[in-house]
């Protein structure tokens, strides 16, 4: 049996619950289906942004909540080291796996795939790491004094008469 609730009526024990989830950066909707299966409980998606501060819809949630909200997100954050696809070294492991099944089925184009992959991983495409070569005309360095205009004067007309 599934209850249908308001945001008002939800047990302290849910309404943690829906905190602690949107602080790890789950959507409303997804968040409303957790406590659906969660606590058999129905409630909208509406009631749910009602525990989001940094939402409109919470404007007014409890300062416990909010220091909930805060604390989870605080850790949720600093936790992502113990996901391991955080990892290079286990991206590509797995990426590695996933060639030689490939390989072994004759899949060539999911090779070519997944070997541009690894060249993404390898050459810091995922990183927010930028190099930047700045050089002159044909590789020559840049020349120190900025940029030179020269204006050059048409030859006049002769006259034809």
């Amino acid at each position: 049996m599934t209850l249908t609730m308001s945001a008002n009526g939800l047990s302290d024990e849910v309404k943690r619950f829906v905190v602690q989830q949107l602080a790890m950066f789950e959507t409303p909707s997804e968040v409303a289906r957790a406590v659906k299966d969660e606590f058999a409980i129905e409630v909208s998606r509406q009631a749910v942004e009602a525990y989001d501060p940094g939402k409109r819809a919470g404007a007014s949630l409890s300062q416990e909540f909010r220091e909930l909200f805060a604390a989870t997100r605080e850790t949720f954050i600093a936790d992502t080291a113990s996901i391991g696809v955080t990892h290079k070294v286990v991206r590509l492991r797995t990426l590695a796996r996933l060639i030689e099944k490939a390989e072994g089925r004759g899949n060539a184009v999911l090779v070519a795939s997944l070997l541009e992959q690894v060249a993404k991983e390898c050459g810091d495409a995922f990183t927010n790491k930028r190099q930047v070569e700045a050089t002159g005309k044909d590789g020559a360095p840049l020349m120190d004094g900025g940029i030179t205009v020269t204006f050059v004067r048409p030859a006049p007309i002769p006259d034809a008469g």
